[in-house]
């Protein structure tokens, strides 16, 4: 490809970029605090293609101004294929990915770590905590921060080979490449009818019941349903509470 088309083809991709970064489309790649470096990173890309023409423009004008012997020589013309470099881009721009759902979740063994410590639990009745906070309470601190107290909690569903249903969030490292799963199980007052990435609001209690990851022999646990109603999907699909 010549300098323009190389121009052009970097000032898609940091449109792109830019696009991304501007909306939610960046959540569905990254976490949400990369935000700034991506949009550095567009600006960046954007500048670079706009220097490219300068250089570009700049030198054809120095090589108008000098005679050369070989006008009559034809230039070589770059493949056009080359151009298909661009589809990814539009791709990027026109098609926002889904997140990861259930089918990941289901292959993938669960990334539930032990935390270092407990918060206290917030007033409220029930009180909110996200899922990763839940399992790590319920696996490791074996439910001691929760007693009594009933929790909502949200995430998407999952069902196993036998049809038990757990809910799960993606937790997220660094980007949507290394999301791994955070499960727990659910017992009690189950909804009849459950679909698989359907996202429920799930009111509960600990249960002391867990069980072993089939994929890789993690932990996980359970919570005793009460309530749970059809919610959704959240703005940021991802969870990156559990390296925090």
């Amino acid at each position: 490809m010549n300098r323009q088309a190389q121009a052009a083809v970097l000032f898609l991709l940091g449109a792109a970029v830019l696009h991304a970064g501007t909306t939610d489309l960046y959540l569905r790649y990254v976490k949400a605090g990369l935000r700034p470096l991506l949009l550095a990173a567009g600006a960046a890309l954007i500048a670079t293609a706009l220097a490219t023409v300068w250089y570009a423009m700049r030198e054809r004008r120095s090589a108008a101004d000098v005679p050369s012997p070989g006008r009559n020589a034809h230039p070589h013309r770059e493949p056009r294929v080359a151009w298909l470099m661009v589809l990814p881009l539009l791709a990027l721009i026109l098609v926002a990915p889904p997140a990861l759902g259930s089918y990941s979740a289901m292959r993938t063994g669960t990334a539930l770590q032990e935390p270092f410590g407990y918060g206290t639990l917030p007033a409220g009745d029930p009180v909110p905590l996200g899922l990763v906070d839940y399992a790590g309470r319920a696996a490791y601190g074996h439910g001691r921060t929760l007693g009594d107290r009933r929790v909502r909690v949200t995430g998407f569903v999952a069902l196993d080979r036998a049809g038990t249903p757990y809910l799960v969030r993606m937790a997220l490292n660094c980007c949507a490449a290394d999301a791994q799963p955070v499960k727990i199980g659910l017992s009690g007052r189950i909804p009849p009818v459950l679909q698989p990435d359907t996202w429920l609001e799930v009111t509960g209690t600990y249960s002391g019941r867990r069980a072993k990851d089939p994929v890789n022999g993690g932990v996980i646990p359970f919570l005793r349903v009460a309530a749970a109603r059809p919610v959704p999907a959240p703005r940021d699909p991802y969870d990156e509470s559990w390296n925090n």
